[in-house]
């Protein structure tokens, strides 16, 4: 590259899922130019109407580019403010020879791929790179020698630094450990030795030889508070982690917990289970989940009405239920509350997109399977958390089904990735599944 043209600013083209996943994109260019294909327009144009976190991208886009080009885009582009680059949309022209040998169908992705090529040979003195949530079209791209990137400004840098909520410290003052188990089970954090930079409300297990004691850090009060094993609704801890989490769960100062953990591990149960624990507390328990079709059987290939429609999708929520109504009995008394509160809309179990509008005063919120959710819709749902409300999202971030997510830019990850250090939340990543013996095998072997 010669030196001219690796100083000059360079030039961004967008696919039309960056748009979709961050309306806000064209910002973060610094001074670099973006260009915007007319195809890509087009293809927004499909997502104007609709009540998706996609439609809302789509129409917030389009309105902020009208508002930065006023009457006229000239070839030169418009300004996007001040220390920051411009931006143009480009026209479609004839199909270049590679593409029209390459590929036989004429699509909105071969059309975009035709303008990336088109700047490429009018733009000889600036880098044209293509960006794309897209794996294969970036691919397409790289094959055709465009240089092409995945948009990564709401990326973790690095999923080895996402913070994990707890750490073990061997070592510690035996007498110190003795102290967790005296009166109230508060140790300042001055006497806790080997302890470096603690969070709000980070665990930790204290460990000296066979001696050990959990411990999570308030920082309040400058303390590590012990960890007592309890249940929830007739669920027990089985280890370490899972005591961890059903302690943020019940502890009515954190008001946003985050679980991670691969199948198995007891996210979703200890949240529900710990819901019911403390539902007196709030005036409704609601479950959701996104819905993100396999092998393309929405919810148009579905027989029957919207909820029959649902309940295939909904099903692993109902699944925890029953463990909890089996780990009670049928004859226990908080087993028939727990149907009573399903009859009276108490506990409720509802696809995410039905929670769009709503202001949540004094809800217990379960989001499972948050993994499948881009940063942009973690925001809007705990931007809706009204006074008393409680927030919990679950994933596994290894398993996503959103075809424009990976385990880097999904919306659980940010959130872990942007919340800590904040009084209000707590996160802990479980590692230890508890399903059975053949599943944690399956789980390690397969």
């Amino acid at each position: 590259m010669s030196a001219s043209r690796a100083k000059a600013p360079k030039l961004f083209v967008l696919d039309t899922n960056v748009i979709l996943h961050d309306a806000g994109c064209i910002r973060n260019f610094e001074e670099n130019d973006v260009a915007i294909p007319i195809a890509v327009l087009e293809e927004l144009d499909k997502f104007k109407k609709g009540n998706e976190d996609i439609h809302f991208q789509a129409r917030e886009f389009l309105r902020r580019i009208d508002e930065l080009t006023g009457e006229l885009i000239s070839d030169a582009g418009a300004s996007l403010g001040e220390d920051l680059g411009k931006i143009r949309v480009v026209l479609g022209t004839p199909f270049d020879e590679r593409l029209t040998a390459s590929f036989s169908e004429d699509t909105i992705d071969h059309r975009i791929l035709n303008t990336v090529l088109h700047l490429q040979a009018t733009a000889k003195q600036r880098r044209v790179v293509f960006l794309s949530k897209d794996t294969n079209l970036r691919m397409k791209a790289k094959s055709l020698g465009i240089p092409s990137q995945d948009y990564t400004h709401d990326k973790v840098e690095s999923l080895n630094k996402l913070y994990r909520g707890k750490r073990t410290i061997e070592g510690v003052d035996e007498t110190v450990i003795g102290q967790f188990y005296e009166g109230m089970g508060v140790v300042p954090s001055r006497d806790v030795i080997g302890v470096e930079r603690p969070m709000p409300n980070e665990n930790f297990i204290l460990r000296n030889g066979s001696r050990s004691a959990l411990a999570s850090y308030r920082a309040s009060d400058a303390a590590f508070v012990r960890i007592r094993k309890h249940s929830a609704y007739g669920i027990s801890p089985r280890n370490a982690e899972q005591s961890f989490a059903l302690e943020a769960l019940t502890n009515d100062d954190i008001k946003l917990v985050t679980l991670a953990g691969t199948a198995g591990t007891g996210k979703t149960l200890l949240a529900l289970a710990a819901a019911l624990e403390c539902r007196r507390n709030y005036r409704q328990i609601l479950l959701a989940r996104p819905i993100v079709p396999l092998s393309n059987k929405d919810l148009g290939f579905l027989p029957g009405d919207i909820d029959a429609k649902i309940e295939p999708y909904m099903q692993p929520l109902y699944d925890n239920l029953s463990v909890i109504k089996n780990e009670l009995g049928e004859e226990d008394p908080a087993a028939e509350k727990l149907q009573k509160m399903r009859e009276t809309e108490k506990l409720l179990i509802t696809p995410l997109a039905y929670i769009r509008g709503r202001t949540l005063q004094r809800i217990f919120f379960i989001v499972d399977e948050a993994q499948n959710l881009t940063p942009h819709e973690v925001k809007t749902i705990i931007t809706r958390a009204g006074e008393g409300t409680k927030i919990v999202l679950t994933g596994d971030i290894h398993q996503i089904d959103h075809p424009y997510l990976d385990s880097r830019s999904n919306g659980i990850s940010y959130l872990i990735h942007r919340m800590v250090g904040q009084s209000l939340y707590a996160h802990i990543t479980l590692e230890k599944g508890e399903r059975s013996e053949l599943a944690d095998l399956a789980s390690a072997l397969l």
